[in-house]
This record gives C-alpha cells, structure tokens and sequence, in this order.
C-alpha cells in the first residue's frame, strides 16, 4: 500500500523556520523522485520543491529557492523540507508527493501519491 505521512507543521512567526518531514511506504518511495506541494486556502495547489531519487538534483519555485531546502533520507523512506525565512503568504496546508511519470519536476499531474497534508501557519 503506498502511504505518505507529513508532520512538522505547525504555527510560526515571520522570519521563523519549520522543518517538514514525510514518512513514506516502500511503494510510494523506493526508486521514485519526490515532491512537496502547498495549497493555500482559495488558491490551486503549487509546487514547492522536488528531488530525485538519490538525493542528488533538486528543483525548486522561484519564490523558494533561497529559503527552502528539500532532501531525503533513503535508508528512512523520509523526505525533508527545511523552510527558513517564512513570510505570511507561505501559509498553507503542504503536501508531500510521489513522482511517478513525465520529465518535469513541477507539474501537479506528474505525481501519484499525496499525504493528508501537514498546517504551516505563519504570523505577522
């Protein structure tokens, strides 16, 4: 059964950090390049930041290629996304996500496999 579980999220001031984790299922990680993704309320889901299956190439949004960090523990099925310098228009609910299909990082359709989602809340 492929399963996603997001944690870390939570309430934080502006100019905080959070550090977002998400434990996969064999299924929906070995092998497979992985993905975070936000949705804020009223808005489409975005893509926050993908990276390979070995940790060695990583894609980011514009917006958050300075402040966010995306890497992976393969030996704990485990994705990570580091978000540092957090503004009031990164709250969202963030998901992570499994690659399965297509040559680009960034599109929703690409991806198979979404958590519950975690909260990121942050305050002015």
């Amino acid at each position: 059964q492929a399963q996603l579980v997001e944690s870390g999220g939570g309430l934080v001031q502006a100019g905080g950090s959070l550090r977002l984790s998400c434990a996969a299922s064999d299924r929906a990680f070995g092998g497979f390049a992985m993905g975070w993704f936000r949705q804020a309320p009223g808005k489409d889901r975005e893509f926050v930041a993908a990276i390979d299956w070995s940790g060695s190439r990583t894609y980011y949004a514009d917006s958050m290629k300075d402040r966010f960090t995306i890497t992976r523990d393969n030996t704990k099925n485990t994705v990570y996304l580091q978000m540092n310098s957090l503004k009031p228009e990164d709250t969202a609910v963030y998901y992570c996500a499994t690659k399965w299909r297509g040559s680009t990082y960034d599109t929703l359709g690409n991806y198979r496999y979404f958590g519950q989602g975690t909260q990121v809340t942050v305050s002015s």
